[in-house]
């Protein structure tokens, strides 16, 4: 108990430093799964807490951090050696992967990166493919992994195709699936899915339809809208509502695609003349220029603007 800490957290600050790496505690044998060097990092950083635990009687977690502070042995040029970078250039980065990362690629990425640094409440408006949630989920992870946060949630309307969960087919969880899955598809592509795994389970993160949201208050979280055009005028209030002390929200959508009834107004329209003068909150709009998915996403979406435009004049 003493060396993982109360609900093994001295062992999460191990975990959070070898994201591809699986450690796990079994009574009282420890399992390490991974490369061959960050196995070797990782058993080096086990043996020095041992050590000092045999000898101390106990450890902190400011001894786990001064341990993984003397193992990171890297030399100053070495992100450039893994990642094609300097070390200076690594101001940018969102957040680090193995072998990668995840960085600002367009202007208007930029600017997104700095207002969700400004501001607890930013908006991100603008095409597919643009990179609004993914971007979104970097931001979020970053601010779990340097513990500025204790968890994240992760919502979407359940309205894209205009089905009632109830006609589909399955359990509850088999009928939200498809609707989540896009965020799904984010964390696996940042998180080994072991860890990610284990986020889960412990609720650290939550990825839920967002009608589920009514009459909870998040506290020391990151949460995150997506598809926001969907979300109706009242779900976009009581969504934001639900921020608490020492939270940040990024709300995501494309205002020109909504699958509302025509009867519904979209909450994310409404919202930019609401809170467009209220300080905390920024907006960014995203070009189809922006887009950085496959290349012909571009053409795509230009393709029909200009079908759309020509039957417009008709």
């Amino acid at each position: 108990m003493n060396f993982a800490g109360l609900k093994e957290e001295k062992l999460d600050l191990i975990k959070e430093n070898f994201d591809s790496a699986t450690i796990v505690l079994r009574g009282e044998t420890l399992i390490i799964k991974g490369e061959k060097e960050d196995v070797e990092k990782i058993e080096k950083v086990f043996k020095e807490l041992i050590f000092l635990q045999k000898r101390q009687g106990g450890i902190s977690e400011s001894d786990v951090k001064l341990v993984l502070d003397l193992v990171d042995d890297r030399p100053q040029n070495g992100f450039k050696e893994k990642f094609g970078i300097s070390s200076s250039e690594t101001n940018n980065i969102i957040l680090f992967k193995k072998n990668d990362y995840v960085r600002p690629r367009t202007e208007t990425q930029f600017t997104y990166f700095r207002q969700v640094k400004r501001n607890d409440i930013t908006f991100a408006i603008g095409p597919a493919g643009t990179g609004k949630t993914y971007l979104a989920v970097a931001f979020a992870l970053s601010s779990l992994k340097n513990k500025e946060i204790n968890k994240i949630i992760l919502a979407r309307p359940a309205v894209e195709a205009g089905e009632s969960l109830g006609f589909l087919p399955g359990d509850l969880s088999e009928k939200i699936d498809p609707y989540l899955r896009p965020l799904f598809d984010a964390l696996e592509d940042m998180i080994p899915h072991d860890k990610l795994r284990t986020y889960l389970e412990r609720k650290t993160i939550e990825i839920v339809p967002l009608a589920y949201m009514r009459g909870r208050t998040l506290n020391n979280a990151f949460v995150i809208l997506d598809e926001a055009q969907n979300a109706t005028s009242m779900q976009m209030k009581m969504f934001l509502t639900r921020l608490g002390a020492n939270s940040k929200a990024i709300i995501t959508g494309d205002d020109t695609q909504t699958d509302l009834s025509g009867r519904e107004i979209s909450g994310l329209i409404e919202i930019q003349k609401i809170l467009k003068d209220i300080e905390g909150i920024s907006f960014v709009y995203f070009k189809k220029t922006d887009v950085v998915r496959h290349k012909l996403v571009k053409e795509i979406i230009n393709a029909y603007e200009k079908y759309n435009g020509s039957n417009a004049e008709r």
